[in-house]
């Protein structure tokens, strides 16, 4: 089969396409052949060696049709999706004609959404619902703030939990991303930028009821002082670097009674966080529907990975960057 190999650690120039042996049946893990995968930060990480030792065959999520299943949980032909499980870190993952991942990071899904809208889904909506429903409690009338919202992920957040009913604020660093923000069901949007908590609380004097913050570390104190006590804040991203914070002093730092935490879909697929929690073919419905607007803001044929990853390096990508197999 032809996949996206990665000679070395390096570049985007690093990626080439070479043929290596397809997937060999194994107990617990779907072989899937794969028709569509999104772009993520995380495999630019893998690709530069920032997270340490990582398979050759990057790729964290991909949809597609099972090809075999020897537990026989899935049926030869079925459309799935599959996220993490190891998928591009420990096992070879999606970048390729076929990829195999374990039972419990596949899901079923029964729709006719094309392949290439169907890849803008998995990752970052099943990251942004945990987040959102498991971190930060949304609910109806609740005040929302989404830091890095022009993201892939920030854009399915906005999405949600403007569908839920709850007031969102979101951030972004151009003016120009404005109005996509404000049609995904934000009101205010706001320009990222140093002190963002001070201008918001300049009309939301209380405070916001959560954050989700998709920037990282360089804001991680200032989100912190958006939220009114009692609130929430979950960091899920670092569109803002992997620098760590210089000091943290969470007594002398945080302001009392706020709660803070974080989310990273690596775990998707563990006991604690079954794909079963995630309501996919309710999301997939909302896509095909137009509730939920998930269109990749790309689309990349499979010998354009290097020119996507270029794109996704560059923070250019405005929303979720799909490659068609």
């Amino acid at each position: 089969m032809r996949a996206i190999v990665r000679q070395q650690f390096g570049g985007p120039e690093q990626l080439v396409i070479q043929e290596i042996p397809n997937p060999e049946p194994l107990p617990g893990h779907v072989v899937i052949e794969v028709k569509a995968f999104g772009i993520n930060h995380a495999e630019t990480y893998m690709r530069k060696g920032d997270w340490g030792d990582v398979v050759k065959v990057s790729g964290i999520e991909a949809v597609g049709t099972v090809k075999s299943d020897p537990d026989g949980k899935f049926k030869p032909g079925q459309k799935v999706a599959a996220i993490m499980g190891g998928l591009g870190r420990t096992i070879n993952g999606s970048y390729a004609e076929y990829t195999q991942a374990p039972a419990t990071n596949v899901v079923a899904l029964n729709t006719n959404l094309p392949w290439e809208d169907l890849a803008a889904v998995p990752e970052v909506y099943a990251t942004a619902w945990t987040c959102l429903y498991g971190n930060l409690d949304l609910a109806s009338g609740k005040t929302v703030v989404i830091r890095g919202a022009t993201s892939a992920l920030g854009q399915a957040a906005v999405n949600i939990a403007s569908h839920a009913g709850a007031h969102v604020i979101a951030t972004t660093r151009s003016r120009e991303r404005f109005r996509k923000l404000q049609e995904l069901g934000a009101e205010p949007v706001e320009l990222e930028g140093p002190y963002l908590s001070r201008r918001i609380r300049e009309y939301l004097l209380a405070g916001a009821d959560a954050v989700l913050d998709l920037v990282g570390n360089s804001v991680l104190q200032d989100s912190l002082a958006l939220v009114k006590r009692g609130g929430r804040v979950c960091q899920a991203g670092f569109l803002g670097g992997l620098a760590p914070l210089d000091s943290f002093n969470p007594l002398l730092q945080m302001p009392s009674g706020v709660h803070f935490s974080f989310f990273g879909s690596f775990v998707f697929g563990t006991p604690e966080f079954p794909l079963s929690d995630i309501p996919f073919q309710t999301i997939v419905d909302r896509v095909a529907n137009g509730t939920y607007k998930a269109k990749p803001a790309r689309v990349f044929c499979f010998d354009q990975i290097q020119e996507a990853h270029r794109v996704m390096e560059a923070n250019q990508a405005n929303g979720k960057l799909v490659v068609r197999v």
